[in-house]
């Protein structure tokens, strides 16, 4: 698995290889990088502070007493919605589905609020729109809560 040192290791060196090809260049790529970054700053801060607020609010006794075993088909919908809403980052969504799941969550719900997390993000939605357009956006979001309802579904056929 690749850790963050080696690929700052492997950016710089291709950023010194791009440097001394054409200074030029480079100097322009580095300086659009970060006027992109700049501008995109406050978006990724204010989805940092949500991450956090999710992170104190949302804990897996909370999660688990919504979406225990036999909350049902009413328990995949809040699973869903609780995933749709919620940021949390992705090394945390696995270990947080086994944690549920010890507590007394029910298999659907928590594949249900893990797929949710993984693929859909209301809270991301304007920044989405900015990069990628309103349609997009709305599409892929409810793709993704399609997808997750449809995969809860299919956890419950044939694991309960």
């Amino acid at each position: 698995m690749i850790n963050g040192a080696i690929l700052y290791a492997i950016a710089i060196i291709l950023t010194s290889i791009s440097f001394m090809k054409d200074r030029n260049k480079t100097k322009d790529a580095v300086l659009k990088s970060w006027v992109m970054f700049r501008n995109i700053l406050p978006d990724i801060l204010s989805v940092m502070l949500f991450v956090g607020l999710s992170l104190s609010l949302l804990t897996p006794t909370l999660i688990s007493s919504i979406i225990g075993e036999k909350s049902g088909l009413i328990g995949i919908a809040y699973a869903t919605l609780i995933g749709s809403v919620a940021l949390i980052p992705s090394f945390i969504v696995f270990p947080l589905g086994e944690t549920l799941v010890q507590n007394g969550a029910g298999l659907p719900q928590v594949a249900a609020l893990m797929s949710s997390l993984m693929s859909v993000g209301i809270v991301t939605i304007p920044m989405e729109q900015k990069l990628f357009g309103r349609s997009f956006a709305y599409t892929r979001n409810s793709a993704g809560i399609l997808m997750s309802v449809i995969f809860a579904y299919i956890i419950w056929m044939v694991m309960v």
